[in-house]
């Protein structure tokens, strides 16, 4: 058996404070949001303005295909919404907090 060298009162907390199983997973997917340079292009751009594909594609100098599958990625991950005007779909980060966590990585790393 392995002795412990934390007293019961931080056990304690540590066992609390570790998220559970089910919320490790959906971290996992918040965070993958942030881990393709691409993605987090088109996130940059759209916490600054709603755009739709080809504005994202030519501002941005990415293909339309790619620029459509990260938005559809983006999409069914819960990080952006579409609005249809006619023909058009505008994208825009679905909650603030998106940029607020890009942010808070520029700011970590001195940026």
């Amino acid at each position: 058996m392995d002795v412990l060298l934390l007293d019961k009162r931080t056990q304690s907390l540590v066992v609390d404070y570790v998220p559970t199983d089910d919320m490790l997973f959906d971290l996992v997917k918040f965070f993958s949001i942030f881990s393709d340079v691409t993605r987090l292009k088109m996130l940059s751009a759209l916490a600054i303005s709603e755009m739709c594909v080809n504005d994202i594609s030519a501002v941005l100098r990415i293909n339309q295909t790619t620029v459509s599958h990260q938005l559809r990625l983006l999409k069914n991950l819960g990080a952006v919404r579409r609005r249809r005007q006619g023909k058009v779909i505008f994208y825009s980060l679905k909650n603030e907090l998106i940029n607020d966590v890009l942010l808070k990585g520029v700011e970590f790393l001195g940026y």
